[in-house]
């Protein structure tokens, strides 16, 4: 039953026709790379999410995204690896199974959003906000976070493990099972959060 659900919620990768080895987006027999035009790319999956409520197994790895509205949209096995997002909006959005790896975020806002199960491992996130949400086991392990939020959010089992944080605050979050091991910390505020209930040294690990 575990195997179909995964395979259900996992995007298909259909490697770029190039030969570069990157997967191709959606729609596309070629990359964000090799693209002729990478900007029409972007604009054309924006349209295609804007006229849907649920979107399943997307590709948008690599692609430039800037003041675009994804909120309210519910994501299954989409990949958006490697992507940039600028002041883009996911408020509200529901997500499962999805891969923001090695994404770039700058001044967007997942506030009030129900991510779980899905990564974003090696990426970037610099002034967003994320308060108010559930992230419930999710990776961002590896990650650069700056100037955001994860004020009053959902936490559980989510880890951090080799990230860099910094002027960024946990409020009032549910840090149960949260990993923080090995992670850089400067100027962070866990006030009124459960930080006993987290992970920070490796013998707290079980």
């Amino acid at each position: 039953m575990r195997e179909t659900c995964y395979t259900f919620f996992m995007f298909i990768l259909s490697p770029c026709a190039a030969g570069c080895g990157r997967p191709a987006i959606s729609g596309s027999l070629l990359c964000a790379i090799h693209s002729a035009d990478s900007t029409a790319e972007s604009q054309r999956l924006g349209a295609h999410i804007a006229e849907r409520r649920q979107i399943r197994d997307l590709s948008l790895t690599g692609l430039h995204f800037e003041g675009t509205d994804f909120s309210n949209r519910q994501f299954y096995g989409c990949n958006f690896s490697g992507a940039h997002f600028s002041m883009c909006l996911f408020t509200g959005a529901v997500m499962r199974m999805c891969f923001f790896d090695f994404t770039t975020l700058s001044f967007c806002d997942f506030s009030r959003g129900d991510l779980q199960f899905s990564s974003m491992a090696g990426a970037t996130i610099r002034d967003s906000t994320f308060e108010g949400s559930e992230l419930v086991n999710i990776n961002f392990c590896g990650t650069f976070i700056s100037d955001s939020t994860f004020n009053k959010t959902n936490l559980y089992n989510s880890r951090f493990v080799y990230s860099s944080i910094i002027r960024t605050d946990f409020i009032d979050c549910n840090l149960k099972r949260t990993n923080f091991i090995n992670t850089r910390r400067e100027e962070i505020s866990f006030r009124s959060s459960n930080t006993a209930e987290a992970v920070f040294e490796m013998e707290e690990y079980r």
